[in-house]
């Protein structure tokens, strides 16, 4: 009996020895909690891409008893993937309440819903920042940017090509075809920052119930309608949401598209090539950084002081680093400021770059005493945030620091020895004068 509670232990570890850290940021296991059993191999080329990447997929039912994301407080996975868009209620100890703590706690989750979204699905949605559309048997629908098929149908089958502009979250690659999209909108708070659309609707679309003739304005419209939004927290946690189940199945992926109004007909979608990008961003394989080496000292020494004297001149350095999904990289940008803080920046300095992730500046210690913080406060669409914060005290000059002679004071100088001098001869004069 003594035996075991150390054999648990070690499987505990050996479980945990691949989770998420700062040092290999990648998310390595993720559990993937489906409908069907049947989805594993109808978006099996999805699967297989991350595996091949090197993640380690655990497949379950969403309605599983013996389901646990933690186990003695500690979690047995790194990200989640949520493609059981119809599950009412999750099983074992699961539901939105801890997939949400799972997210809080660092962990990144990708959740798919389709027109069948269940109240949970749509609940977990609206925590992260996206409110899908209220009518629940609405669908996107667009007469002008759908794909061209065989059949007239109902316009509900998109072909997507209003992607956000960033290569950190997309790659530099170009997505050239457009993406096929079939399932439901959201809408985004423009007054949340965290929450970007990654793919919205053209300006013709709307959302509504494709059976039956709109009797009411729908209430999601245009490019307002996001198709897949992105969040990213501000603990770093990244979240991705698509109103589409289908947008990742094999089906999508293979089949070519051509966009209504054009005479481009692609032999594939660029379905593959988006969710495959998009995930590598939302699995920390592109744009997380990492600050080391941050060191700071008066200029001409090497050594970091534990106090500045005022009017000091300093020099402030650091090392970003992104990672590549295998290695860490030099980071490169023209943006990164330090702040020499209290209450408010005394000093504001954009650094400068070596190119091989070195960042530095200097500058002259404001004639202020107090205790000062640097601050590094780094905030870029698509990579994580850099919070640095190092604070240090200034002090004023010693009563011995001051200069004795001081240029600005001479005529106060003058004055003084005139007036001795006037005084002299005053009393020379008046003493000795008949």
């Amino acid at each position: 009996m003594s035996r075991a509670p150390a054999i648990l232990s070690f499987l505990l570890l050996a479980v945990l020895g691949n989770a998420f850290s700062p040092e290999n940021p990648t998310d390595r296991k993720i559990l993937v909690l489906l409908d069907d059993l049947s989805i594993k191999s109808s978006h099996s080329l999805y699967f297989q891409s991350l595996q091949t990447r090197g993640f380690d997929l655990d497949f379950k039912l969403a309605d599983d008893p013996k389901i646990a994301l933690q186990r003695y407080g500690q979690y047995l996975y790194d990200a989640l993937i949520l493609f059981s868009p119809t599950i009412d209620s999750l099983g074992g100890s699961l539901n939105a309440a801890a997939i949400l703590d799972f997210v809080d706690s660092g962990h990144d989750l990708i959740l798919a819903a389709d027109a069948s979204a269940s109240d949970l699905i749509r609940e977990i949605a609206t925590e992260c920042g996206v409110d899908f559309d209220e009518d629940q048997s609405a669908m996107v629908i667009d007469h002008t940017s759908f794909a061209v098929s065989d059949t007239e149908g109902d316009h509900t089958l998109i072909a997507g090509d209003d992607f956000i502009q960033s290569d950190v979250i997309l790659g530099k690659e170009k997505i050239k075809a457009p993406v096929l999209f079939k399932g439901i909108g959201h809408s985004v708070n423009p007054a949340n920052s965290l929450v970007l659309k990654v793919l919205s609707a053209s300006p013709s679309a709307y959302s509504a119930n494709p059976k039956s003739k709109l009797s009411t304005p729908p209430t999601l419209t245009g490019s307002a309608i996001s198709l897949v939004s992105v969040v990213q927290a501000r603990n770093n946690a990244r979240v991705l949401i698509s109103g589409s189940l289908s947008m990742f199945s094999n089906r999508f992926f293979r089949s070519g598209v051509q966009k209504a109004g054009s005479t481009i007909n692609h032999e594939k979608s660029g379905n593959e090539q988006f969710v495959t990008e998009i995930s590598k961003w939302v699995f920390h394989e592109r744009g997380h950084l990492k600050a080391v080496n941050v060191r700071h000292h008066k200029v001409g020494e090497a050594d970091e002081p534990s106090i500045y004297r005022i009017n000091d001149e300093l020099e402030y350095s650091l090392e970003i680093y992104e990672w590549s999904g295998t290695s860490w990289e030099p980071y490169v940008a023209d943006d990164v400021q330090v702040q020499f803080y209290m209450m408010s920046p005394y000093v504001l300095k954009t650094m400068s770059t070596d190119q091989k992730g070195v960042y530095y500046t200097s500058f002259k210690v404001p004639d202020v005493y107090g205790v000062f913080q640097f601050k590094v406060e780094y905030e870029k669409l698509g990579v994580t945030s850099l919070s640095l914060a190092k604070q240090i005290p200034v002090r004023p000059f010693r009563h011995n620091e001051y200069e004795r002679l001081i240029t600005a004071a001479f005529p106060y100088y003058g004055a003084s020895f005139s007036m001795m001098g006037g005084f002299f001869l005053f009393s020379l004069v008046y003493l000795y004068h008949k």
